[in-house]
């Protein structure tokens, strides 16, 4: 079973760690979060985000980690960049909740596809949803004759 560790901009580690346990109550051992705080120098944060990558290796049964962040590029990333060896810590930028939700629920899986199901959800979760607002029709008063319960339709 891989480990997760989540590594962002402050406050967005502990509210993805908040979301993930509101969805599996167990979450709260299988997660290392770190909040990137702008006021610490990058030496203090990769302090920060060694430590947790430590205890998330430490917990019994782990092996492997998969480490979640926030925005390629950013400094999140490229600490976490520096902490990931690609065989037994693995990175993903991008972190959203549908992302952490997926680790979750297949977090016993092999660290490779534990990656791959993290991808997914990601881009899975991310759609565009129609712009107009549902009709809101207005039914007839009174009972509706028999054949018209076979023909009468709801938008939504």
């Amino acid at each position: 079973m891989a480990g997760l560790l989540i590594i962002a901009h402050a406050p967005l580690a502990s509210a993805l760690k908040a979301a993930g346990s509101h969805a599996f109550a167990e979450a709260a051992a299988l997660l290392e979060v770190v909040d990137v705080d702008a006021a610490l120098a990058p030496e203090a944060i990769e302090a920060r985000c060694r430590a947790a990558l430590e205890r998330a290796l430490a917990l019994p049964g782990r092996s492997e980690v998969l480490i979640l962040t926030d925005v390629f590029g950013a400094t999140p990333s490229n600490i976490a960049q520096r902490l990931a060896d690609g065989v037994r810590v693995k990175l993903v930028t991008g972190v959203n909740v549908p992302m952490l939700w997926r680790a979750l629920n297949y977090a016993h899986e092999p660290l490779d596809t534990l990656v791959a199901r993290a991808v997914a959800g990601a881009t899975q979760g991310v759609m565009q949803i129609a712009s107009a607002r549902p009709q809101n029709q207005a039914q007839s008063p009174g009972p509706r004759p028999a054949d018209d319960l076979d023909s009468h339709h709801h938008q939504q």
